[in-house]
């Protein structure tokens, strides 16, 4: 029985297997494009248990597969900016990120027909080395941003990050609220538990207990997952040992456990999500 006493969002990373895999862009080219085939099959769960979710997609990634943003789209689901090349936001300039960030507005508003509103950093890679991007964000009309992982992590994270919902005040007047990715405690430390590799490597029940803990303290939970983790069949090229262990590990898992947790918990879009706790005064 599914849950409904608190939506919580399901979020999507709209990216090929291999544009996750830090190879050069240049190289991108050379590998077998595989989108749609994990998008599809979570576009039928989604519809099976009456859900929706926020789609956060690479402006390059839209202009390649625009039938795609347009069919995510028609079925009611948000549309999100995951950046343009998925570039790591601390390894550009202020200047490179909006340049970015702009052309992919502009390519994901022309093909889904609606304001694009919310926007999640490739690797989440807004860090304390890259909080100017959320000055960046808000002046651009961003209103919701999901890129801060209040976790230590090699690639990502604030430790010390509020690990629930916070509005950022920008320095020239604009704010936007930051929704992170939804953590527990668990002897002192923050644990990541709802998403993404950590949705396959830990026992599906830890993912459960950990929403369901978000949801007692009042708050919804924030679940992200891409496409090619329903995909097992996507290639398999030599990787190094931690990127490989992480992006294969339980994949032809992922679909059956993704299918039980929309059963049971109620899903929204992230803007909905964050509109009912700004109207709620559960953001300042």
């Amino acid at each position: 029985m599914t849950d409904t006493s608190t939506p919580n969002a399901l979020t999507v990373d709209l990216e090929d297997w291999y544009q996750g895999l830090e190879y050069d862009r240049v190289r991108w080219p050379e590998f077998e494009c595989r989108l749609w085939i994990g998008c599809e099959r979570i576009l039928t769960l989604l519809e099976r248990a009456g859900a929706r979710a926020t789609f956060f997609v690479l402006g390059q990634a839209a202009e390649q597969h625009a039938d795609v943003i347009r069919e995510i789209a028609r079925r009611g689901h948000e549309i999100g900016t995951h950046g343009d090349s998925h570039r790591f936001v601390y390894e550009q300039t202020p200047e490179e990120f909006r340049r970015e960030l702009l052309h992919s507005l502009e390519v994901l508003e022309r093909l889904s027909g609606s304001p694009v509103i919310s926007h999640r950093a490739a690797f989440f890679s807004v860090t304390r080395r890259s909080l100017w991007a959320l000055d960046v964000l808000a002046e651009a009309g961003v209103r919701y941003d999901s890129s801060i992982f209040p976790v230590r992590n090699y690639r990502y994270g604030i430790k010390d990050a509020p690990p629930t919902p916070w509005r950022h005040h920008g320095e020239r007047g604009g704010s936007l609220v930051e929704l992170p990715v939804s953590t527990v405690a668990i002897l002192g430390q923050r644990l990541p538990a709802c998403g993404g590799a950590y949705f396959r490597i830990y026992p599906y029940w830890l993912t459960c207990w950990a929403m369901r803990r978000v949801n007692r303290s009042g708050w919804p939970a924030i679940f992200y997952v891409h496409p090619w983790e329903l995909d097992p069949e996507h290639p398999k090229p030599p990787l190094p040992w931690r990127i490989r262990a992480t992006h294969y590990y339980n994949l032809r898992r992922t679909e059956g456990r993704l299918r039980r947790l929309l059963a049971e918990f109620a899903f929204a879009r992230l803007c909905d999500v964050a509109t009912s706790l700004e109207r709620r005064g559960m953001i300042g």
